[in-house]
């Protein structure tokens, strides 16, 4: 159990009185007092995935894992790291570029997620990020590398060198999308520290945490385009902790090689949490078992806390 970060004495627990708190308090006197969370004990026998992690983000703590440090295939869930290494190193979210057509022919033969902007169009920075989180846009992934640091290859070291930056220790990228490649790899354990970081940032939290966002009109989109969350779309109640929360945001992935993944966020109580999972069976045809195994894991934590005596 981890201990809360201040010992209370009685007369100063004023913002715990008449709140679900108040009950570990009473009968105490004034003798000096700690408030202790319950530390969950978490099952894992019912993942789909083959590794998970949960973590809370206040302090790091690993609530629960399973082969966290296992190389897996990240997919999509790569583009956390293209999003927030764009975010960091574009001083101007809101100015135009102009979406290679050389871009493009790759993508479609790799059969790539799209979010559905054309050729040529000139689209804001911004709409761009929200289209590598919300709909996977590897168009999207490809332009703001490019625009970033020149090119693709330029881009992925920037990606890298951001990694080794913030811990992620087993991790290597070979490009901006998440396409599969025996040298782009990553745990679960690196993703869920990528996560942390990036949440951070607002900018990137705003983003992540988004269903929708309707893209600015363009010459491509005289009436702007609509840009879905490929986690939201999955479902509509997102409650999760006992009632006591709701996963907030997340980046889905997917390939044959990589099976079902997911990494997302949520908040129960006043406490954020962090799941990462991969490698589930299945495919876009099949049961959300990534979002099936977020939901068995935040399920079972209910953000408690007990009052103890100081010794």
């Amino acid at each position: 159990m981890a201990v809360f970060a201040a010992v209370l004495m009685l007369y100063g627990v004023s913002r715990f009185a008449g709140s679900e708190h108040s009950s570990f308090l009473s009968g105490y006197g004034d003798r000096i007092l700690a408030m202790e969370r319950v530390q969950p004990n978490i099952e894992l026998s019912g993942l789909n995935s083959e590794a998970a992690i949960l973590l809370r983000v206040s302090d790091g703590q690993v609530l629960a894992q399973m082969n966290q440090e296992k190389r897996i295939y990240p997919a999509s869930m790569t583009k956390m790291m293209t999003c927030i290494v764009a975010v960091e190193s574009i001083d101007d979210l809101e100015s135009e570029i102009r979406l290679p057509e050389e871009i493009f022919p790759a993508l479609y033969e790799e059969g790539a997620s799209m979010a559905g902007f054309l050729p040529g169009e000139h689209v804001k920075i911004v709409d761009l990020l929200y289209g590598i989180i919300l709909p996977s846009g590897g168009e999207c992934s490809m332009a703001v590398a490019e625009y970033a640091a020149g090119s693709e290859e330029a881009f992925v070291e920037m990606m890298n060198e951001k990694a080794r930056e913030v811990g992620m220790e087993n991790t290597h990228f070979e490009n901006a999308t998440g396409l599969q490649n025996e040298n782009h790899y990553s745990t679960v354990k690196d993703l869920a520290v990528l996560l942390q970081y990036a949440l951070q940032n607002s900018t990137f939290e705003e983003i992540f945490c988004s269903r929708e966002h309707l893209a600015a009109p363009t010459d491509g989109h005289p009436e702007g385009l609509m840009l879905r969350s490929s986690m939201f779309r999955l479902q509509e109640d997102w409650t999760v902790g006992k009632g006591k929360g709701e996963i907030r945001g997340g980046k889905t992935g997917f390939t044959d090689e990589a099976g079902l993944c997911l990494a997302s966020e949520a908040m129960i109580g006043d406490e954020k949490y962090i799941a990462v999972t991969a490698g589930a069976e299945g495919d876009h045809s099949t049961e959300p078992y990534h979002v099936m195994d977020a939901f068995y894991l935040y399920g079972q934590l209910d953000n408690r806390w007990q009052a103890v005596k100081e010794e």
